[in-house]
């Protein structure tokens, strides 16, 4: 008998597959948007980084790789960790992040890494959230790749939000790091800041 590491959703158990797909695809996307604040601001830093759009390909297929892997995994109960871990570290890869933004202007491996890493915890929290909801247990593979394609699709909205109204039209003025970039990462360190404490302590 297979291991069974998450919880069984039988209102779909036999759902039709469509049904399925459109329920956990629809599921992802909210889990970003509009639920998601933490992982909306996680990506939304990875964007103040630089102005190329290929730096924030490379650090986004980094973190899509990393949570999409501890996703699966989690579910299937092959690595476990708790929300009294996995929360507070999540609010501190935002505030690392953030920082990094206004330290360096250009992409660095270990940026990657550092992004790989944290993708890594935060496919605990998916993991996490979709456990609420649980999985019909014959259509598992379908249930979790829609609700990750559905994350990603959240993921590409967040960073077309800041893509295309912000990095296009102003990523190329002299004042854009002192007024936005600058700003913008303070701001988030300090949410992702409270968070740390109040994830940890409270």
């Amino acid at each position: 008998m297979a291991v069974q590491g998450h919880a069984i959703n039988y209102a779909l158990e036999k759902a039709p597959v469509s049904h399925v797909v459109w329920f956990y695809l629809k599921l992802g996307v909210q889990h970003i948007i509009p639920f998601g604040t933490d992982h909306i601001l996680f990506v939304a830093s990875l964007c103040l980084l630089s102005t190329r759009a290929k730096t924030i390909l490379w650090q986004a297929t980094a973190f899509t790789v990393a949570h999409s892997v501890t996703l699966a995994l989690s579910m299937k109960g092959i690595l476990v960790a708790p929300g009294a871990v996995v929360e507070p570290v999540i609010a501190l890869s935002i505030m690392f992040v953030a920082i990094e933004n206004m330290l360096l202007s250009e992409l660095k491996p270990w940026r990657i890494a550092i992004v790989f890493l944290f993708g890594l915890i935060h496919g605990m929290g998916f993991a996490s959230a979709l456990n609420e909801i649980g999985l019909p247990g014959n259509q598992f593979y379908t249930s979790v790749l829609s609700f990750n394609a559905g994350v990603e699709i959240g993921q590409v909205i967040v960073i077309a939000c800041v893509f295309l109204p912000v990095i296009i039209p102003f990523g190329k003025r002299t004042w854009y790091r002192k007024f936005v970039v600058y700003p913008a990462s303070i701001l988030i360190a300090l949410i992702a800041g409270y968070w740390v404490f109040k994830r940890s302590f409270i």
